[in-house]
């Protein structure tokens, strides 16, 4: 991703894991045990026509985006959640014997309607929203959140499959769908079906009000980004960035009736990308305390009430289902298993991490005082001379590279060009077929033995009604069950150059886009029978994994050359140029894991407390929670803060933002099990592709890595790559690159 949210994760009921709705980090709850007679609703057969509601006659099943309207979504739910409980009630109530088919498939089988309805909703809110949008999320949010708990807590159902549960091993099951009753079982456990009737009345109300929090939070999060833009009254100020962002500031401006002036756009992390070319040192600073304060400085926006309500009531809902904390819950279901385990992995990298980050720091300070500067590093300094030092230490410039990155040319002749050299596939671009956004492009995708395989939408740009960050969805997702392909998108928040300009990329959106299409493709290559397990409906600690993997074939030589031309003159790269930034790959990576662990470490710490612990001043806190765990350095603010933490505050990621760095441990093992058997080979990509990458969440997902390969994971490769191990040498002057194809590090999510 463009160095945040790497991937949208949103699991329908089918896939649940009691993490989301539409990437909001709750149980998508959904009530009707206790429900009230529902309110007069649509019927089907009077209702006007309603494309939400009828099973797509596109290729793939793909959406209609043309004829689906932002009003169209009320309505939508207004029959489908009706329709789902009617045919889970049924389930419920039937008199016949529990089995397998008439239970467990059933339930796979049921809420269709709502499953369309859910998957284009959840993506269009993220990657298009507008305020008729914003207006039926905040209302859908509690009643979704009621929705799957009249489900989950609903007793005669879970009689059902307690029953099924109990025989499980008389029932003549083959793997897959032992493994399906087995998670079906934990997630009605996990959901308190298991609680007294008083408790289950107490669980309704917390997730109801969760939701909404949750919902509120993204959508503040989202309108103070787009307003905190900083505003500059003339060119000469903006010193040092490229005429394309000057156009686009100047266009911002203009947009926001400023005509003349410029406005520096906000991404949602701490740092900004200007940071590192802005001359104007006032300006940096201005930029950087503008981030850094967003959603805390009082007004509609600031989110640090919402947050302590947050933390409160995940903290109150894991004592009521047995937990400690919220922490413990969520860590039940996903790899890691124990905050033990995790406390032990931050606590292994945070101190060499900060160690490193220090030394980088006087490094900068140095050239600071070289260059007679009579002040000390700030934040907001840091990624100025950073580059610098980078530009000393290699001798290139970042900007250098940019030139060699036209968008085009890396998703054709990089990103597919690997998927064809590795899994055999090709890729042919449908204009024929609707998007929701004209920026947004549509590709069908066909296996080595021209079979169709998916499409792929490839939505790149940034803009106002898309959400920070970059991220894969699926609007239809594999199943053998009901015969269905996938369809698939990634999503990456690159800024748009002016009308006929090209769009250059830096290395990190380069990396970004091999690494979400390595989620595109563990959705596309799914081989499973059941909705519950397609693509990656896999532990949030597991599913960064294979994304990671792929972003190995960015620096892949063969793949780099292919790809890496100068978009005017179409020369390679100059391999002095290509030797110097690889040379370069482990330059920063104090500060770039320093501000990741910091945020990852916040995100456990607020998720570590009990209720009574939860405090009223979430910035205090904040500051107290990074000087306990020994990583509160100024110069590095954490890469998201408290109030505009969205992982962990609005997505599927609370007590879950370690998974970037938990999958890194898997990713490099793998990256070096690639290298040592013959690296980029059909024979290697098909062995990934059977074992792990079409298996989706329908097996223990680290016994699918150790079937890969062939061993237990080891995080010395990890620390090898982020030059965080005793015996591993700080890069310097560049030396000529050796056969073996280097490691790419990996930018922080």
């Amino acid at each position: 991703m463009s160095k945040t949210a790497s991937l949208f994760l949103f699991f329908t009921r089918k896939g649940l894991t009691l993490l989301t709705l539409a990437c909001a980090g709750m149980f998508l709850s959904k009530s009707i045990c206790e429900a009230k007679e529902p309110s007069p609703r649509p019927d089907k057969k009077t209702a006007p026509a309603n494309p939400l509601l009828a099973e797509s006659t596109l290729p793939y099943k793909l959406p209609p985006f043309d004829q689906i309207k932002s009003e169209h979504f009320s309505p939508a739910y207004a029959v489908a959640l009706p329709e789902h409980l009617q045919e889970v009630e049924a389930i419920a109530a039937s008199k016949d014997e529990p089995t397998f088919e008439n239970t467990i498939v059933a339930l796979e089988k049921s809420g269709r309607a709502l499953d369309r309805v859910n998957n284009v909703f959840s993506n269009l809110t993220g990657a298009h929203t507008n305020p008729v949008l914003q207006k039926t999320e905040a209302e859908m949010a509690p009643k979704l959140a009621a929705h799957e708990d009249a489900i989950r807590l609903n007793t005669s159902l879970f009689a059902r499959v307690q029953s099924l549960y109990d025989r499980r091993e008389q029932l003549g099951l083959d793997e897959e769908a032992k493994y399906l009753l087995d998670r079906y079982y934990k997630d009605f456990v996990r959901a308190g079906a298991k609680l007294s009737d008083t408790d289950k009345k107490k669980l309704k109300a917390m997730n109801a009000e969760l939701a909404t929090l949750q919902t509120k939070f993204s959508q503040d999060v989202l309108k103070e980004k787009n307003a905190s833009g900083v505003l500059v009254n003339t060119r000469a100020e903006l010193a040092g960035m490229s005429e394309n962002e000057i156009a686009a500031a100047a266009n911002a401006a203009k947009a926001d009736k400023k005509t003349g002036k410029y406005i520096i756009a906000l991404q949602n992390t701490s740092g900004q990308p200007s940071l590192s070319s802005l001359q104007n040192r006032s300006l940096r600073e201005r930029l950087m305390k503008a981030s850094l304060a967003r959603n805390s400085r009082g007004g509609s926006f600031d989110t640090r009430e919402t947050v302590t309500k947050i933390a409160r009531l995940r903290a109150e809902r894991a004592a009521l289902l047995g937990y400690p904390n919220h922490a413990t819950y969520q860590l039940e279901d996903q790899t890691a298993r124990t905050i033990d385990t995790v406390n032990k992995l931050l606590g292994e990298l945070a101190p060499p991490a900060v160690a490193n980050a220090r030394k980088e720091a006087a490094d900068m300070q140095a050239v600071i005082d070289q260059e007679g500067g009579d002040f000390q590093l700030e934040p907001w300094d840091w990624s100025f001379y950073a580059e610098k030092v980078r530009k000393a230490r290699y001798a290139f410039d970042e900007s250098e590279l940019k030139p060699y990155f036209e968008i085009n040319h890396v998703l054709t002749d990089g990103v597919f060009f690997a998927a064809a050299q590795v899994y055999g596939l090709t890729f042919k671009e449908r204009k024929d077929l609707p998007v929701y956004q004209e920026d947004v492009r549509v590709f069908e995708v066909y296996d080595a033995d021209g079979q169709p395989v998916a499409l792929f939408l490839a939505d790149m740009y940034a803009r106002p009604s898309k959400r920070g960050g970059a991220w894969m969805n699926e609007y239809v997702s594999q199943s053998g069950l009901f015969g269905t392909k996938p369809v698939v998108a990634n999503h990456l928040n690159i800024p748009k150059p002016p009308a006929g300009e090209p769009t250059l990329l830096t290395f990190d959106e380069v990396t970004t886009m091999f690494h979400e299409f390595g989620h595109a493709l563990h959705g596309m290559f799914s081989k499973v029978q059941y909705p519950r397990f397609s693509g990656t409906n896999v532990p949030r600690d597991y599913v960064e994994f294979p994304s990671q993997v792929n972003e190995m074939w960015s620096v892949w030589p063969d793949v780099l050359k292919n790809y890496a031309k100068h978009y005017q003159t179409g020369e390679p790269m100059p391999q002095e140029l290509l030797n110097k930034m690889l040379a370069s790959q482990k330059f920063n990576q104090g500060f770039t894991t320093t501000e990741y662990l910091a945020a990852t470490l916040l995100d456990q710490a607020w998720h570590q407390l009990q209720p009574e612990e939860i405090p009223k001043d979430a910035l205090a806190f904040e500051a107290e929670a990074l000087k306990t765990a020994g990583i509160d350095v100024p110069l590095v603010p954490p890469r998201y803060r408290t109030a505009y933490f969205s992982h962990s505050f609005a997505g599927g990621y609370s007590a879950g933002y370690y998974s970037y760095i938990w999958s890194e441990v898997l990713d490099a093992n793998t990256v070096n099990w690639f290298k040592q058997n013959g690296g980029m080979t059909r024979e290697n990509g098909d062995r990934f592709r059977r074992t792990l990458l079409s298996r989706g969440g329908s097996e223990d997902p680290l016994q699918q890595f150790k079937n890969f390969t062939g061993g237990e994971p080891d995080i010395a490769p990890l620390l090898e790559r982020r030059g965080l191990s005793g015996d591993s040498k700080p890069a310097s002057a560049p030396q000529d690159i050796p056969p073996e194809p280097p490691t790419v590090v990996k930018p922080q999510r």
